[in-house]
């Protein structure tokens, strides 16, 4: 019998190692991304076409590579990180697998201009199917330019498997952001088509940080830093306030090195334990600095999941260190003057204090009465007091208790509009009166439920979840059969966006238009919006559309749905009735009638109850007194 075991040519391995390497463009983006920082590189270019489909480029000005080296960077488990297994466990560079370079070559078209510092000419190689097909001297720039083009040109299957640009683009910015957030001190560009979406100057990790995630981060920062024998912590965390319902804005580095860590997002979690809510996200920028012999990063083909030879003292390490800035920020909170300037400009921050306004404060009643001893009771007597008919409107208050609001009296005779006006209390009184003669009002608990009677007993609504039910579908009648109607807005408004938020939403323009948005991009992630969906207030286009991507990442990370389900829900709950909202009869009675109306209104799209049953029958059994 034959035999059946055979190596495998060199091209076919190096495929297959791909698949675990290069999954999408983003992979190559931040293979390359760290091949240049660990080059020496201090400018460092991202150039993308297409999503990286067509094409990924990184130039640097880094030490740049030999003729031989840059033919042997190609080659399977090549590497100039490694010399013995005891390199493998004190690894402080980023690329060092030796895979990297050979995969992109074996998946795509790739163009390499290196030279060295002190080399008079370069070298230019093209690879594509693993193949040399050129090489030669050439002149180029010092440090090294790394073209791949066409992408999966001769795995069509996986080209297929490509998300969308705007899909692929957004963890192309992922990539970038987390790599450029590790190395402050290097200059980072990064050009889509032709068009600029980042230029990150070299600066400090708090201009980084901000350069990155926007300017309103630039107060709501809170230091971190704890130095120990065994690890050193530094970085910063968002303030309680800037907690959102998603992901996204946490990044934690070992060794400058981005990694996913749920057991020390626990840490944080609890850090923040009873000061933001328990379904919420802080912001985090920490680094994790420690002996590599501590760590183990050779877990996962990516490195972003690494294990600890101590992950519990790490865990202690990092939610004391949170913890402490947090203290620090609650005990001595601070006023950031750079966000208003003006501020510098006002009487009681310019001039000072002088002696004679001190005298005049000081001989003032109200002074005395808070810094003298045993005189906090004391009340001026004087004729010109403002207090000195506080009994006789005490005893009016008094005999007017018990009547009815309505017929309260006028403060100077005439009919006033606050005094006139019915008391909260008498409202619901009147709501409840009104019920019980008819049957059919709906009366509102608590301004967050809705009680209404049937035949059999009474039914308690949720009017947020209903709410949520009655628009998730009406957006889906929109979406598949007439497009909702679109308020235009008096004055167009100019959204600036996230780049990863640009990409977003410019991959649900098509569906936000059948909506009832009409929005279109203008260019360096900013978007015009001329109308909105007409039951979204008009002049609240902002906080609508910020709001919808909050929720969209929320359902993106919780939920396998495809993308129109997840922006249905997101914005049926985006732009649902919140609990604690005073709902008129009326608005009470909509909500009944179309929910019931729905396909389904037991149940909101994230399948909570939208209401709950009361039997007559089960109430008069709570209520029969044992014999």
């Amino acid at each position: 019998m034959a035999d059946i075991i055979n190596l495998l040519p060199d091209n076919i391995a190096n495929q297959i190692a791909a698949g675990e390497v290069i999954q999408r463009p983003a992979s190559a983006v931040k293979e390359l991304l760290e091949n240049a920082v660990d080059a020496g590189a201090t400018e460092i270019q991202l150039i993308i076409r297409d999503a990286g489909k067509e094409l990924v480029q990184v130039i640097d000005n880094g030490a740049g590579m030999s003729e031989t080296d840059a033919r042997m960077c190609f080659e399977r488990h090549a590497t100039s990180k490694i010399r013995s297994i005891d390199d493998l466990f004190g690894i402080r560079t980023m690329g060092f697998r030796g895979e990297a370079l050979a995969s992109i070559a074996a998946v795509a078209q790739v163009a390499l201009k290196t030279r060295r510092h002190d080399s008079p000419i370069g070298t230019y190689i093209e690879i594509d199917n693993s193949v040399v097909r050129k090489q030669e001297p050439c002149q180029t720039a010092e440090g090294t330019s790394f073209a791949m083009k066409n992408l999966f040109f001769n795995v069509p299957a996986r080209r297929n498997f490509l998300k969308s640009n705007a899909a692929e683009m957004r963890h192309i910015v992922d990539e970038f952001i987390r790599v450029a957030m590790a190395f402050p001190h290097l200059q980072f560009t990064f050009t889509s088509n032709g068009q600029q979406m980042f230029y990150l100057e070299k600066g400090s990790l708090k201009q980084r940080v901000i350069a990155i995630l926007g300017q309103h981060y630039n107060a709501r920062l809170v230091t971190v830093k704890e130095s120990t024998d065994y690890v050193n912590i530094h970085g910063f965390v968002g303030k309680p306030e800037t907690a959102k319902k998603t992901r996204g804005d946490q990044f934690f580095f070992v060794n400058n090195r981005f990694i996913k860590s749920p057991y020390l997002h626990h840490a944080i979690m609890s850090a923040f334990s009873e000061m933001i809510p328990a379904d919420s996200f802080p912001l985090y920028v920490l680094f994790i600095d420690l002996d590599p012999a501590h760590v183990d990063i050779n877990v996962h083909p990516t490195k972003q999941e690494i294990k600890f030879d101590d992950e519990k003292i790490l865990y202690a390490f990092v939610q004391s260190a949170v913890k402490h800035a947090l203290a620090q920020f609650n005990v001595t909170p601070t006023l950031d003057f750079d966000l208003d300037p003006g501020i510098q400009q006002l009487d009681a921050v310019s001039k000072p204090f002088t002696e004679q306004q001190q005298q005049r404060s000081a001989s003032g009643s109200l002074y005395k009465t808070f810094t003298q001893a045993n005189q906090a009771h004391v009340i001026d007597k004087s004729s010109g007091s403002n207090l000195k008919h506080w009994k006789d409107i005490y005893e009016i208050g008094r005999s007017d208790f018990n009547r009815p609001a309505a017929a309260m009296p006028a403060a100077n005779g005439d009919d006033n509009e606050f005094v006139n006006r019915p008391s909260t209390a008498s409202v619901i009184d009147e709501r409840w009166q009104e019920a019980a003669t008819d049957t059919k009002v709906p009366v509102q608990v608590h301004q967050q439920y809705i009680l209404s009677q049937i035949k059999s007993g009474f039914i308690l609504i949720d009017q947020q979840a209903a709410h949520e039910r009655i628009l998730y579908e009406r957006y889906q009648r929109a979406l598949q059969e007439k497009p909702m109607p679109t308020q235009q807005s008096l004055f167009p408004q100019t959204l600036q966006l996230l780049p990863a938020d640009a990409a977003l939403i410019s991959e649900m323009l098509p569906d936000l238009h059948l909506l009832g948005y009409d929005m279109e991009p203008f260019g360096n992630h900013t978007f015009v919006v001329r109308g909105t969906p007409a039951d979204i207030q008009s002049g609240n286009e902002q906080a609508s559309i910020e709001g919808l991507l909050e929720q969209f990442k929320h359902f993106s990370a919780e939920l396998k749905v495809n993308k129109r389900e997840q922006l249905t829900r997101s914005m049926a709950r985006n732009n649902s009735i919140p609990a604690g909202k005073v709902l008129s009869t009326r608005e009470m009675q909509n909500i009944i009638d179309e929910l019931f109306a729905c396909s389904m209104p037991n149940v909101s799209p994230g399948g909570k109850y939208t209401y709950v049953s009361f039997k007559l029958t089960d109430i008069n059994r709570m209520f029969e007194k044992g014999n």
